[in-house]
């Protein structure tokens, strides 16, 4: 998947600018990877991962959303799976859900 994939994805949803990036921090103690991504694009919204904590923040620094889904393998420490869903109208984000799911134990 890593191969197949960029490091980092800047894209549009509507009217929204969308920065992803794997490894990324969070507002106030961003990598200097994402701090670079952030200066560089001015996303509205700033998704990463790899804590595996799930984190909804308004970053008022740089005026956006930053997004940490939290656990979705099957391997690891996290008992629960989760994922963020939500609406996107022009460059608003909307109805925001939070989805738990118990992970089952590998035997």
């Amino acid at each position: 998947m890593r191969s197949a994939c960029s490091e980092t994805a800047i894209f549009k949803c509507e009217d929204l600018l969308v920065a992803m990036i794997h490894i990324g921090g969070y507002p106030g103690r961003y990598t200097q990877q994402s701090r670079k991504l952030i200066f560089e694009n001015r996303p509205d919204l700033f998704i990463s991962g790899h804590s595996h904590i799930l984190k909804v923040i308004y970053d008022k620094q740089h005026e956006l959303l930053h997004i940490n889904p939290g656990a979705a393998g099957t391997s690891g420490i996290h008992q629960v799976i989760t994922a963020v869903r939500f609406v996107v109208e022009k460059k608003q984000i909307k109805d925001l859900e939070i989805l738990e799911l118990k992970r089952e134990s590998q035997v």
